[in-house]
């Protein structure tokens, strides 16, 4: 008796299906393998910390000495912004200085002469007390000496207040030009860290306002993975937890890392998070940071936005599996 098409057609679907089954299964396995206990992981990407290189004051950018991908190293000197009307103010204010100088010179020397005059008035209101005494001079005289030292008390008062003044108006002056000093060296953007440009947002040329971005700086020793695990393994994590990295780009190296933080409340899991059932729990934000030394000495191939897992141990006492264990590239 003939086999009907269906029945010749089910055998080779069938074999195709458990074929379909097994790689699958094949494939979850390889991917994921199954962590021993007192360990968690997570999917995440490296990061890095970025600075922004901006403008403390509005004005026009001169020059950009750098372009994006340029490794910098600390200090090193990015970008300028024009200056010249704040060169112009500091000679302005250099000039209001050294005439403030005199001014106090002046005051000191106006100091002296009252001094003086209070001292000679001092002695004639003396010496025609005595006189007046003896009947040699007239009381009226007495009362324009006593008159002429009250008016030198005066004056001295007086000057000594200039002087004060004139010293008000040094430290003034100083003060302006410290702040012009300071503007003109905050004018020559610097790099605070060593690392690499990752964008360039301004051109010569262009105006920018204050706090006006020129170039982003990646802070290649400052490398992260963020990930985020549930409160039944978080609980078990602390700052200063040892963990490993491992990239997709790069799944035969494993990076050794540590928790730098963990976040103190709970919150939706991104959507990176591939389950719907994962996304509807509630999930801790937890920071992976990579070794800075290691990262140091292979600073010029470290990239960000390398998608990976990350794995933190749970428990001291558990030993990373064979696959965990540390493995660098040379």
């Amino acid at each position: 008796m003939k086999k009907s098409f269906f029945q010749r057609l089910l055998m080779p679907l069938l074999v195709l299906v458990v074929i379909a089954a097994a790689g699958v299964l094949l494939w979850n396995y390889y991917q994921k393998p199954e962590l021993p206990a007192g360990f968690a992981s997570g999917n995440g990407r490296i990061e890095a910390t970025e600075y922004d290189i901006a403008s403390k004051r509005a004005g026009r950018v001169v020059e950009v000495l750098v372009k994006e991908g340029d490794m910098v190293e600390a200090g090193q000197v990015l970008a300028r912004i024009d200056t010249r009307d704040l060169e112009a103010e500091l000679r302005e204010a250099e000039a209001r200085l050294r005439e403030a100088q005199e001014g106090k010179n002046y005051a000191g020397a106006i100091v002296e002469q009252r001094e003086s005059e209070l001292s000679y008035a001092k002695i004639e209101f003396q010496r025609l007390l005595e006189l007046v005494k003896k009947g040699h001079v007239s009381q009226e005289k007495v009362d324009q000496a006593r008159t002429a030292q009250q008016g030198s008390v005066a004056a001295l008062r007086a000057a000594r207040i200039l002087v004060i003044q004139s010293e008000a108006s040094v430290k003034a002056a100083t003060a302006r030009i410290e702040r012009l000093k300071a503007d003109i060296e905050d004018s020559i953007l610097k790099t605070p860290v060593r690392g690499r440009i990752l964008y360039r947002l301004a051109e010569p040329g262009e105006i920018l306002p204050a706090g006006g971005k020129v170039l982003t700086v990646l802070e290649l020793t400052d490398v992260y993975m963020t990930i985020y695990l549930p409160s039944r393994q978080v609980g078990k994590v602390v700052i200063g937890s040892d963990a490993r990295i491992k990239l997709d780009a790069v799944p035969e190296f494993t990076l050794p890392a540590t928790v730098s933080f963990v976040a103190p409340e709970a919150q939706f899991t991104p959507r990176e998070v591939e389950t719907r059932t994962e996304r509807e729990k509630l999930m801790f934000r937890v920071k992976v940071k990579i070794d800075p030394e290691l990262l140091k000495t292979h600073i010029e191939k470290v990239k960000t936005g390398l998608p990976g897992v990350a794995y933190v141990r749970l428990d001291e006492g558990s030993k990373w599996p064979p696959r965990l264990q540390v493995k660098l590239p040379q």
